[in-house]
């Protein structure tokens, strides 16, 4: 559905893309996945046509973009803007009336899209009266009004509590089975885990991961250790045999050196902290993300 060649695009002596390239299928969700900084909005903003690129292509359904084309897409900045001192449904209203859906329509298809996100309550209240999570809902409301064939969410999930992330991941996961197409960019590896089909990874404007999600796991392998625990994190840095850990509070993702055991490995770990949950399996991604991120810096392999 939409195809990305070779992008560049230069701001004085910085490179933001450096030669992106990669396809969305129709009816898939797509990650468009980095670093703050890698280049992810730059790439959404010239696939949109917003900002021209220094070279390269952008085609949606085999055609270079147009101006006709955008009806069929729509697009959820990272900065949020709507009408904060007008009326919710007047703001909906207008919206819609921008993708030349006439007004009585737009007020239906408004006040429908209120319900499904339990909002029908405040469709007559001020827009700056509503909550940060309500404005999301709102604004992601007007890219749904002219039922779009592509979906482009920037940082969707930014500001939101988990209920209202909730709501979010359960209406992309509705448009998929409409059939609809979805690109969100996100620096959070856990919500494109869950939601993703395929992923590209920008890293300083440039691709170093890209494809199936499952098959990029699989290349990392599954012998990445899991391990929940009790006890000072920090002593964990006394391990030897570590090739990368991903390191939080009570949990860690391990990767090994080779000849290095499982079962000495875990004898090291119970002697340091309370181990209440030790398994072997394939990488999260977003160990996977830091791992490609660090090889990118060093000029490492990576499997893009």
């Amino acid at each position: 559905m939409l195809s990305v060649s070779e992008l560049r695009k230069t701001y004085g002596s910085t490179k933001a893309l450096d030669g992106v390239s990669f396809e969305v299928k129709p009816g898939e969700i797509f990650g468009l996945l980095g670093p703050n900084g890698a280049g992810k909005t730059t790439t959404i903003r010239i696939s949109l046509g917003i900002i021209e690129a220094d070279s390269g292509t952008v085609r949606f359904n085999g055609r270079e973009l147009n101006v006709a084309m955008k009806d069929h897409l729509a697009y959820l900045p990272e900065e949020r803007g709507l009408y904060r001192k007008s009326k919710v449904l007047d703001v909906l209203v207008y919206f819609g009336g921008l993708r030349n859906i006439a007004p009585p329509e737009a007020r239906k298809r408004a006040l429908h899209w209120l319900e499904k996100f339990e909002l029908a309550g405040v469709a007559n209240h001020k827009v700056d009266e509503l909550s940060k999570g309500m404005q999301q809902k709102v604004q992601f409301i007007s890219c749904l009004l002219h039922e779009p064939e592509l979906l482009i969410l920037d940082e969707p999930f930014s500001g939101l509590d988990p209920v209202n992330q909730i709501v979010i991941k359960d209406m992309i996961r509705e448009m998929k089975t409409r059939g609809k197409t979805i690109i969100f960019s996100t620096h959070q590896m856990e919500q494109a885990e869950r939601l993703c089909d395929r992923i590209c990874l920008i890293n300083k404007g440039r691709v170093v991961l890209y494809g199936e999600l499952g098959e990029i796991r699989r290349k990392y392998g599954n012998d990445t250790i899991h391990m929940e625990f009790e006890g000072d994190s920090s002593k964990l840095k006394k391990l030897s045999g570590i090739a990368t850990m991903d390191l939080y509070e009570n949990y860690a993702e391990i990767r090994t050196n080779d000849g290095v055991g499982r079962h000495e490995f875990l004898k090291q770990a119970v002697s340091l902290v309370d181990v209440t949950k030790f398994s072997v399996e394939e990488a999260s991604l977003n160990s996977i993300f830091i791992s490609a991120v660090e090889a990118d810096k060093t000029g490492g392999e990576n499997v893009a």
